[in-house]
């Protein structure tokens, strides 16, 4: 793509995409650091470790909508920048334990919890402040870029966590995620947000409402908001079941599993890149359709291998898995961002993340399941369950949309 295609990010912006990847790095260097140091430090068991993780990611479930209130009544800039003071504070906490000896599983499971609630604001906030930093045709490059630094932090994140772990110990791993926050801060406290009429104060059920309201009814959101829910039923399900299966039946090593795995974030990669000049070439509402579409291929291509036992084949699953739905993100972000008014920016992109609360049912269903019928059982369920997402999409209207929806102002009266 010639740089003429490409639209020109404001400066202020480029603040918010370092930011967002110095935050999105902290996130996934300590959740990857948290289990380890479970295990290796405290010598808790598989179950134990399992409370920890549910303790990770309860916040996502607990406080999206809260977060996405507290977002539509002020500076959505200083709620992303105290949310991650908060998580380098938590992380700065873990740090201190783990150096006089004191940390114990509770603790740490506690301070990852209030680290993990600053992800859940910071991620609220983000989306909500973007449009007011750029044009609306600027809107899927700036898009493409927030997701590109979550991309890679979720894809060197966690190795890099178990890296600084093994070369120089718990407590440095959580000292370089904190100072990473810090960094998320600093960055944020240079950007100028244009200011907000404020919202008149009413009870907060009723603002919430008023959000989950807007999403439920509204003609491209509510299918877009069904897709995602099922989509991370059925990928959670998946990995639910994919390493036992991947040694059992794939004969995959340790560190076979591990590039598997990776090609997962290889695909994300890939198609965070290629973003901009899909969304350039194909009609919008092509590409909302592609990341539903592409999530079903990856399942049946992953299902194939109960006949035809291949690493290539489960490691082309997880590619197309990252680089079909990472268009999906940055396609619906786009279409949220410009049919919702600004005033209800926080509360619809809380809803969003609400649907993460399909992960811990994909992994329950892939419990169940497996040990009812075997691994084979969930790929196929998870096969069926992607199809269902698919076809969810597939018959709205938003993959119709010729190309991008003019952004929306207030309603009248407002």
């Amino acid at each position: 793509m010639s740089a003429a295609d490409t639209p020109r990010l404001p400066v202020t912006f480029n603040r918010l995409a370092w930011s967002n990847l110095a935050a999105q790095s902290a996130e996934q260097i300590a959740l990857a650091a948290a289990p380890i140091v479970a295990v290796l430090l405290l010598g808790v068991g598989e179950g134990q470790t399992g409370l920890l993780q549910t303790a990770l990611t309860l916040p996502f479930i607990l406080f999206a909508i809260p977060a996405g209130l507290l977002a539509d009544r002020v500076s959505r800039r200083w709620v992303m920048a105290g949310s991650e003071a908060l998580r380098a504070v938590a992380l700065a906490g873990i740090l201190l334990l783990i150096w006089l000896g004191l940390m114990t599983l509770p603790l740490l499971s506690l301070l990852g919890f209030v680290a993990v609630c600053g992800t859940v604001a910071y991620s609220v906030a983000a989306p909500a402040l973007v449009p007011s930093l750029v044009t609306s045709e600027q809107l899927p490059a700036a898009n493409a870029r927030i997701e590109l630094a979550r991309t890679i932090a979720f894809a060197s994140g966690p190795a890099l966590g178990g890296v600084l772990v093994g070369w120089v110990g718990a407590a440095p791993a959580f000292g370089f995620a904190a100072a990473l926050s810090v960094i998320a801060v600093v960055l944020l406290s240079g950007i100028y947000e244009p200011a907000r009429a404020p919202a008149p104060r009413r009870h907060p059920l009723q603002e919430i409402k008023e959000g989950a309201t807007f999403v439920l009814h509204h003609p491209l959101l509510r299918p877009v908001f069904i897709t995602q829910f099922i989509f991370n039923t059925a990928s959670f399900l998946l990995l639910a079941v994919f390493v036992p299966y991947a040694v059992r039946h794939l004969g995959l090593s340790a560190t076979g599993v591990g590039v598997t795995l990776g090609m997962y974030g290889v695909g994300m990669v890939v198609g965070a890149l290629a973003a901009t000049r899909v969304m350039k070439r194909l009609a919008f509402g092509t590409v909302i359709g592609l990341g539903p579409v592409t999530g079903f291929v990856a399942a049946a291509v992953m299902a194939l291998t109960t006949i035809v036992p291949t690493p290539l084949l489960a490691g082309l699953s997880f590619f197309l898995l990252g680089a079909g739905p990472i268009l999906w993100v940055i396609s619906t972000t786009t279409l949220r961002q410009s049919v919702t008014p600004p005033s209800l920016l926080g509360r619809v992109s809380a809803i969003n993340i609400m649907s993460y609360g399909a992960r811990p049912l994909g992994s329950a269903l892939g419990a169940i399941v497996g040990g009812l019928y075997g691994a084979e059982a969930c790929l196929y369920l998870a096969a069926a369950i992607f199809a269902a997402q698919a076809l969810v999409i597939l018959l709205s209207p938003a993959v119709s949309l010729a190309r991008q929806p003019d952004m929306v102002g207030e309603p009248a009266g407002c």
